[in-house]
């Protein structure tokens, strides 16, 4: 009966000793702060940060200082902009406080960044579970963790580094909350936001569709500033034409006037203030045709032919898509790639297009990844001698709310042939159980 005793309480003086060093590690690698950055000129900031290991480690709280920066993707944007911005630790306050070497992929940051100055709050960071293998006693790396804000107010706008907390999964599942000692911490980044101009409520209708070379076409509109001189102009594709007029805004704002058209190659008529064609501060295009009726010589014979518009269509390479396999316990990223996507824009005219994407949770074997945890790195093409140029949408989540795959702008000559696809990633958690997941990518072209 003695020897099973003995045996149970190794076990257990074992479970103490790996609990009490687990505790330890996460603990040391928070003290140290964990986190990393893309771009910008932000600057480094030490600060004081007091650690609370988990209450399995029996160990007590360590304050150290934490060298950290951040960064924005975007130091000008305008109010209604996104700017991602990147919490790192540059330099961690304390390294591995055991002779027990850490795998690799084990730890997890998530944190705060703090807005000051024209616009107050927090942005709530998050990181990959990605680290390199930690020696026993050995400097801890450091980590990256990404979030975004919504630009809400002009002005100069401070980021600095608040509170995070490490997760770390190995053996056992243990948090190490970290806080500011003395909030806030130092401003390591600024951005400075500009008041978005006004949107333009211009707008103007034409008295016909069409008419013969040098007919006179009537033009009203509205939304123009009072009293200012407005040019009606003819366009061809992009191009403006010899054909022009001028009127004057009344004191609402709205225009009258009329506009003769002689160029047989115009396509619309705009109005617009100032010196040039601006589509901040002018109306249009709108659709005109100029029908030639003019006889042709005696002797002669008029040629003619027809372009008729088509449609907005897409089509698809494959509709399955097989990410990479990742490992139960380790989880992490599964990737792959979009089967590429070929939109074709036949319409012709002024209107240009956008596919977007949603997708649904990823279901499995008793279990669900949440459709949150796909992202994507969109890419797009233009075919050679295509009016348009397409667009890719922004790196980031996909999830059940959708992102842009690809687009084009609205223009005076649009149309063309696009190919797009994307990078794919999904994050799946350490202890997904083992099976086959699958959920739908939806595309839809408008």
């Amino acid at each position: 009966m003695g020897s099973p005793r003995s045996s149970g309480n190794t076990r257990g003086s074992r479970r103490r000793r790996w609990a009490s060093l687990l505790g330890a590690t996460a603990l040391a690698v928070t003290a140290g702060g964990a986190l990393a950055a893309p771009a910008g000129a932000a600057a480094n900031v030490d600060f004081p940060t007091h650690c609370i290991p988990p209450a399995i480690a029996g160990l007590p709280p360590i304050d150290g200082t934490t060298t950290a920066k951040i960064t924005a993707d975007k130091t000008s944007p305008e109010v209604g902009d996104t700017v991602t911005v990147t919490y790192t630790v540059v330099t961690p306050a304390a390294s591995n406080p055991t002779d027990l070497a850490l795998p690799a992929d084990i730890m997890t940051p998530t944190g705060k960044v703090t807005l000051g100055g024209a616009q107050t709050g927090s942005v709530t960071v998050t990181g990959p579970k990605k680290n390199d293998p930690v020696p026993g006693k050995g400097a801890f790396p450091s980590f990256s963790m990404t979030g975004t804000f919504t630009v809400t107010t002009p002005g100069a706008i401070t980021l600095s580094p608040g509170d995070y907390n490490i997760h770390t999964s190995y053996i056992l599942e243990l948090d190490t909350p970290c806080t500011v000692t003395n909030p806030p911490a130092p401003v390591s980044e600024t951005v400075t936001a500009a008041d978005n101009p006004p949107a333009n409520t211009r707008a103007i209708s034409l008295g016909s569709a069409s008419g013969s070379p040098g007919a006179a076409v009537a033009v009203t509109g509205s939304g123009f500033t009072a009293g200012a001189t407005v040019t009606l102009a003819g366009r061809s594709a992009s191009a403006q034409t010899a054909d022009t007029a001028t009127v004057t805004a009344d004191a609402q704002g709205g225009i009258s006037g009329s506009l003769v058209v002689s160029d047989l190659t115009t396509t619309g008529v705009v109005a617009y203030e100032g010196g040039a064609w601006s589509s901040d501060l002018g109306a249009g295009p709108v659709a005109y045709v100029v029908i030639d009726d003019q006889p042709v010589p005696e002797g002669s014979q008029k040629v003619t032919t027809t372009v008729r518009a088509g449609t907005l269509s897409m089509s698809q390479a494959g509709d399955a898509v097989q990410l990479s396999a990742v490992d139960f316990g380790q989880g992490g990223a599964s990737t792959g790639a979009l089967q590429t996507v070929t939109v074709k824009d036949f319409r012709g005219g002024p209107a240009g297009w956008s596919l977007t994407g949603k997708v649904t949770d990823f279901s499995g074997p008793g279990a669900k990844i949440d459709a949150g945890e796909l992202s994507w790195t969109p890419a797009c093409t233009t075919k050679a001698g295509s009016p348009s140029t397409c667009q890719a949408g922004s790196a980031g989540t996909v999830g059940a709310s959708g992102a842009t795959l690809a687009s084009t702008p609205d223009g005076t000559a649009t149309g063309g042939e696009f190919t797009t696809g994307a990078q794919l990633s999904l994050d799946v958690p350490s202890f997904t159980p083992p099976g086959s997941y699958a959920g739908v990518l939806t595309l839809t072209l408008t």
